[in-house]
């Protein structure tokens, strides 16, 4: 039966039977997903802006959230985009001289539904023994059998287009460049004044720090929907092109695949989370679904090609199977929690990527290099095609 809780009760139910019980503190409301955990300390409101988290409800390990509020700054969208909210604690103080606004009114402002007072480390052990598991959270429900039965019934991310539900509008000319508060320590600011390259960049559910460090590096910075074709990418004429991140499974998105295979070999190609899946799967590899995925920003990468540690900022449950790889395709990175690829290039055509975000918004700056990459690579295409 399906009535009002009373209004200091809050309920995350699992496909697998198991319930919490906690306290709401954004809106009112019932939602579903796919529940994940972030290991991250900081960065709650780049987790929640950040479009790949659509479709999941999202706990966060560490136990004190929202204790340095949200800020107009640090927005990686224009919205929130998870299902829902799920934190130990969530702080009523906001001690930050850049904050406007308290965590507890964002939520309620976009109507996110969200849930304290749970034991975190006993959901986040259950996610890492039994992988990811659909639930419903809610403010409205008291019947626990009848919340287990609709997150038994959650469709889950597997087969789904989440893409489609966070593309932009249309075409957009960015023009914003790195806030000094996410410059890495040395980086010069962009000269406006300075000679510009074009960057295409297909965005898939792109966050914004992304278009910021390509246009930090100089670059005309163009970003076009996720469905553009591969003939709308090459009229624009840009000397690379950007495959950004994005939310869910991969191997539905056909559209970005073949616009991908239109484009290798054309122009320089620099992919990350969504887009790396989205390279490999165009260059003839499969992906399969994490058993709980990567999602935090202390993951630890080695680049093969430098012998080299990172510890990089994540947001993905699915990855590319190394036994899929086509012999065009070599492996860069690779994570040393698990072994997954975290990094591709191809053998023979300008094109490479990685599984995790270099922008790093939140997290560190030790892959912020790709991008200089990426600046490399386009500059050899361009230098090659004026010897032509």
């Amino acid at each position: 039966m399906k009535r009002h809780s009373r209004a200091n009760v809050a309920r995350l139910a699992l496909a697998d039977g198991t319930v919490y019980r906690g306290t709401p503190f954004g809106a009112d409301g019932e939602v579903e997903g796919e529940v994940c955990f972030n290991t991250s300390m900081t960065g709650y409101q780049e987790i929640l802006t950040d479009p790949s988290y659509r479709g999941q409800i999202v706990a966060m390990t560490y136990p004190l959230i929202g204790n340095y509020g949200v800020n107009p700054e640090d927005l990686e969208s224009p919205k929130p985009h998870l299902a829902g909210f799920v934190v130990r604690q969530a702080s009523r103080l906001t001690s930050n001289f850049r904050a406007d606004q308290s965590l507890v009114d964002y939520l309620k402002q976009w109507n996110i539904v969200a849930i304290e007072g749970i034991d975190t480390r006993a959901l986040v052990r259950r996610l890492r023994t039994r992988g990811a598991i659909n639930g419903v959270l809610s403010t409205l429900d008291e019947d626990d059998a009848s919340l287990i039965a609709k997150a038994q019934a959650s469709p889950g991310l597997v087969g789904r287009d989440l893409v489609r539900e966070v593309l932009p509008d249309g075409q957009c000319d960015w023009q914003e460049p790195l806030s000094p508060w996410g410059r890495p320590i040395g980086s010069p600011a962009v000269q406006d004044s300075q000679p510009l390259r074009h960057v295409v960049a297909l965005d898939y559910g792109m966050k914004w720090n992304i278009a910021r460090h390509l246009r930090e590096l100089g670059y005309r910075v163009t970003v076009l929907p996720g469905t553009a074709t591969a003939s709308e990418v090459l009229a624009a004429n840009p000397d690379g092109v950007f495959l950004s991140n994005g939310p869910g499974d991969p191997e539905p998105l056909v559209a970005a695949i073949e616009t991908i295979r239109g484009l290798l070999g054309k122009k320089p190609i620099f992919g990350i989370c969504l887009g790396h899946q989205l390279l490999a799967l165009a260059c003839g590899a499969r992906t399969f679904k994490l058993k709980f995925g990567h999602r935090g920003a202390n993951q630890p990468v080695q680049d093969l090609t430098t012998g080299s540690v990172e510890i990089t900022s994540q947001n993905h449950g699915f990855a590319v199977d190394s036994d899929s790889l086509p012999a065009d395709l070599e492996v860069t990175h690779i994570n040393l929690n698990d072994r997954t690829i975290e990094g591709i290039r191809h053998r023979t055509l300008p094109a490479f990527s990685v599984q995790y975000h270099p922008e790093a918004s939140a997290g560190p700056h030790d892959s912020n290099y790709l991008f200089g990459r990426f600046q490399e690579l386009i500059e050899g295409a361009t230098a090659h095609s004026a010897r032509r």
